[in-house]
């Protein structure tokens, strides 16, 4: 039997799940596995600058491809408790990634060690499992569960932390005969599947709610498949953007009390059934009034995770079942329906979630100097195809993207749903663009989220990773400041101050294209809406040539109100802005405004 040291074991394993390239930060307690990663080789390595930075990319890595497992590595202590974030971003998103700390010897545990910390009691509330592993002996199995858990039933992280004794002793251990656990995962069985259509069956109105499950279980084009065959349009939740091109004429937008279309909320309070399929009926989609949210009709709901049917409310019918396994036999009933006319025809309902998509629109053209934060979306709109992929977390921004923002393609929408840590959007943006460089990605920042984890920029500069950063500055945490209206105050939100080193900005404060480019990426400020579609051409060309990030900064006016719910109610949902009234208000809207 070849021997090894327990290290060397753990490497030969990530190769043997699939992994191909980690992110994270070596130190002392770390480093013999550091040394294996080296020796043994197979496994890429980006050096981030701010361990959390690493948990984040290895989270963007994760979703930009099926089947990717995002590894970061960080040394005992702080650089545990510093990934924590990262963990429950993923766990909260249903995302596996692998954390791999190092730990003072086992001996040292309980006597207050230097960076000696419980990391696996710190994170079990954030991991699908997390584990201090003592004996050397026993690292490959803790490994090959890991990899089990982390593809089993609802993904999720998985936390490993290894003494540097532990990862020091030999151990008996044959890579060649490895072989990763069978994953396990939860079937709808065809009677269950009849029984949930037959509330279809029965029903007017009906919509599907796509959410972020779909697109885990790589079952995109069953959906869509799915809604063609019954002609039921399909609602996407915020985590399942991209499970049904928006320009389809079954997409009927997005419903909820900040990330939703003036259309979808529309729809779905004219509907009469709803199928839910891997959602989770998050709060900013259903909001807090589930009376209105559920009154006069019914719910089916779809979960990979049996728990999570009931938790919020009660469907009429629940069934914990893959998505891909559920909407296989969806179709499969479809099509016999279909074939033997019993299906019901619901293309005038769908006709007309199609004529509120043309004329329940928002407005985005607005020549104002300093700049509407819509009209950035605008200009995205027009500079990025189809292709593209958006990276981005909470804020202002975020939320006002979801509105005017157009996505084509499952995991084209990369967003950190329900932790929403300020900071994430760049380490994301490169894990995605480090699994995927084919792909063009635009990542998309409020001014406090870019300050958060602006060191990262040198790592994409260091390795190479070009990509469109869009950053909205307003000098303010505008969402915050929304928020505490509703209180009567605006408290400790604002950021504006004048720059002794960057007089002409005014009271903008930092001054982000000397920061960019002092990190090695390049940067464009630009005030005018006019210039603006100009300055993201001119990103695309920059970033392909020169290989690194290429920031372009708005600026915005100070103050924008954002349209959502004041009363957290998806049915109340108040327009501060003007609304779109002829076609020139909303150029780039997914469907010509019908006036």
């Amino acid at each position: 039997m070849p021997r090894m040291t327990a290290a060397a074991a753990a490497v030969e394993i990530l190769k043997r799940e699939g992994v191909t390239q980690a992110f994270g930060v070596p130190g002392a307690a770390i480093n013999p596995f550091y040394r294996e990663l080296k020796n043994v080789g197979g496994v890429g390595h980006t050096l981030a600058r701010h361990v959390e930075g690493a948990s984040h990319m290895a989270e963007g890595y994760t979703r930009a491809k099926a089947g990717n497992i995002g590894v970061c590595i960080g040394t005992s202590g702080p650089a545990g408790t510093d990934m924590i974030t990262g963990l429950y971003s993923a766990i909260a998103d249903s995302i596996p990634i692998l954390c791999i700390t190092g730990q003072a010897p086992v001996s040292k545990l309980h006597k207050e060690d230097f960076q000696a910390v419980d990391i696996a009691s710190i994170a079990k509330p954030v991991t699908k499992a997390a584990t201090t592993v003592l004996e050397a002996a026993q690292v490959p199995g803790v490994f090959q569960q890991a990899f089990h858990l982390m593809r089993s039933g609802r993904p999720g992280p998985v936390l490993i932390d290894l003494p540097i004794d532990v990862q020091l002793t030999e151990i008996e251990f044959d890579p060649e005969t490895y072989e990763p656990l069978p994953v396990y995962q939860p079937r709808a069985t065809r009677a269950q599947a009849a029984k949930a259509l037959s509330f279809l069956l029965e029903s007017e109105r009906p919509l599907i709610v796509a959410g972020g499950g779909i697109i885990n279980a790589d079952a995109t084009d069953l959906l869509v498949e799915f809604a063609e065959l019954t002609g039921i349009p399909v609602i996407s939740t915020l985590m399942g953007w991209g499970t049904i091109p928006d320009d389809h004429e079954l997409a009927a937008g997005m419903v909820g009390v900040q990330t939703a279309h003036r259309y979808g909320n529309a729809t779905f309070l004219e509907s009469d059934f709803v199928l839910g399929i891997g959602n989770r009926w998050a709060n900013r989609h259903t909001g807090y009034n589930l009376e209105a949210y559920t009154k006069g009709r019914k719910f089916v709901h779809v979960d990979i995770e049996p728990t999570q049917l009931g938790k919020i409310f009660a469907p009429d019918y629940g069934i914990a079942s893959d998505a891909k396994a559920a909407l296989g036999l969806f179709v499969e009933i479809a099509k016999e329906l279909k074939a033997s006319g019993t299906l019901p025809d619901f293309s005038a309902w769908a006709a007309s979630a199609q004529e509120r998509k043309a004329t329940l629109q928002r407005r985005t053209h607005f020549d104002n100097i300093p700049m509407k934060p819509q009209r950035v979306y605008e200009e995205m709109n027009r500079a990025f195809g189809p292709d593209t992929r958006y990276v981005t977390t909470i804020g202002l921004s975020q939320i006002a993207a979801a509105q005017f923002l157009h996505v084509y393609k499952p995991r084209h929408w990369i967003n950190c749903g329900q932790a929403g840590p300020l900071g994430w959007t760049i380490p994301a943006a490169i894990g995605a663009a480090t699994a995927d460089p084919e792909t063009p990605v635009v990542a998309l920042s409020g001014d406090y989220d870019f300050q958060f984890m602006i060191e990262e920029l040198a790592v994409a500069a260091q390795h190479k990773v070009p990509y469109v950063h869009v950053l909205v500055n307003n000098a303010y945490l505008g969402l915050i400041r929304q928020a505490q209206g509703g209180l009567g105050i605006n408290f400790e939100v604002n950021l504006e101050f004048e720059n002794i080193n960057t007089p002409e900005i005014g009271v903008y404060g930092v001054d982000h294209v000397k920061v960019a480019e002092g990190l090695g990426v390049k940067a464009i400020r630009v005030t005018d809406p006019d210039k603006l579609g100009e300055a993201l051409e001119e990103a695309k060309k920059l970033a392909v040539e020169h290989q690194v990030p290429v920031v372009v900064e708005a600026i915005l006016e100070r103050i924008t109100n954002i349209a959502m719910s004041k009363t957290v109610d998806m049915s109340d949902v108040t327009e501060f802005e003007e609304l779109a009234t002829e076609p020139g208000h909303a150029p780039t809207a997914i469907k010509a405004l019908a006036v």
